[in-house]
């Protein structure tokens, strides 16, 4: 059949977000170049042999060269242009294929992937692999993915070798395996009661049996092989963003700091919350009550007691500790809640200090007040 985004892409569909790509039984569809005319790389979502595929947008800009400069910039100057071009520059282009014994815990890597910022689908089809890793290569905006390619593709599996030679000219690209012992891999099936993949006319530890031989020769050409036989789902988790977590001064937690007002109740979203209306209310004081915890004067007032000095000390200690363990069970995001009488005052000036304390510590922060006047 014809290619289903039109002679050389000519006919332009809406992208979709990542999400993974299931497959049943249908027509295979030839495509087109990935470049058109125009030089624009398109695509959309697509029925393709039954998955559901998907391209993305990835207008493939020209941009003119920059004029020299008549004068003669600072040794400081350029310095500073290069740290901020070294900052600003996009990931290195990746590509991660994820595949290995059914059972073995493919699924919950590709979530660690997707938590990590990566381009994440399921099922590819082992054809349409080249042509996926040109399309991320040239996106300016999806530069990190990760797909799945395992025993469900049937026989042609056995074209993995060979396209991962290929693909490998294109874009760096590592092989991750899992694999488990048969025991575990058996015990697993058990519990989920589902099927296994190559089918249901012989047993469980029949088809896990056929299935490993199938996959030694792609075994042979991973980068990295994971016996998952004595990690729970976190601990799997954890382990793989360990692995492929970039190096970077902050840390791989979000963590909000949020004021509220007791009045109006706690915030639904709050993970841990702490009462801060044992601090005197600058509420009392005539000409601080129109203004609020960020006014300097006002948190002046505040920080003139000796248990808030105190209190921020040891909440921040606090939390500095507890972070990592937060990282390592695999959290992504963290809401941390301050609350007095009307969120105005008191709790507002807690979360801006707070916030600064762990920013510093190397977290990144978002200090929002929910309850605090406009």
């Amino acid at each position: 059949m014809a290619c289903p985004l039109g002679p050389c892409g000519e006919r332009r569909l809406s992208s979709v977000s990542p999400s993974n790509a299931r497959r049943n039984s249908g027509n295979s569809f030839a495509l087109c170049s990935p470049l058109t005319e125009c030089g624009a790389l398109r695509g959309s979502s697509f029925s393709l042999r039954g998955i559901t595929a998907w391209a993305f947008d990835a207008t493939i800009q020209s941009m003119a060269p920059r004029k020299s400069s008549t004068g003669k910039q600072s040794l400081a100057k350029r310095s500073a242009k290069k740290r901020s071009r070294s900052q600003d520059a996009p990931h290195a282009p990746e590509l991660v294929i994820i595949t290995g014994m059914s059972g073995s815990g493919k699924a919950s890597v590709l979530k660690a992937f997707e938590d990590l910022g990566y381009y994440c689908v399921d099922n590819l089809p082992v054809e349409l692999i080249p042509r996926f890793a040109e399309m991320a290569l040239q996106s300016a905006e999806i530069r990190r993915t990760a797909l799945v390619v395992d025993v469900r593709e049937g026989s042609k599996l056995e074209q993995l070798p060979g396209i991962l030679k290929a693909v490998r000219r294109l874009i760096p690209t590592k092989v991750a395996f899992l694999e488990a012992s048969d025991a575990v891999l058996l015990r697993r099936f058990s519990e989920t009661r589902r099927p296994h993949p190559l089918g249901t006319n012989e047993p469980v530890n029949a088809s896990i049996k056929t299935e490993r031989h199938h996959l030694a020769r792609i075994r042979a050409l991973a980068d990295l092989v994971i016996d998952t036989s004595k990690f729970n789902v976190h601990e799997l988790r954890a382990h793989v963003s360990a692995l492929f977590r970039e190096k970077s001064n902050e840390k791989g937690i979000l963590v909000s700091c949020v004021s509220f007002g007791y009045r109006h109740g706690v915030p639904e979203e709050a993970d841990l919350v702490f009462d801060v209306r044992f601090l005197p209310n600058p509420h009392f004081v005539p000409e601080f009550r129109p203004l609020t915890g960020r006014d300097p004067r006002v948190a002046k007032y505040i920080r003139s007691f000796p248990q808030t000095k105190e209190f921020i000390r040891r909440i921040s200690d606090l939390l500095i500790y507890l972070l990592p363990h937060y990282v390592h069970e695999g959290k992504s995001y963290l809401t941390i809640s301050f609350g007095c009488t009307g969120g105005q005052h008191r709790s507002v000036m807690i979360a801006e200090e707070v916030g600064k304390r762990l920013h510093k510590a190397g977290y990144r922060m978002k200090v929002t007040h929910r309850d605090m006047p406009k």
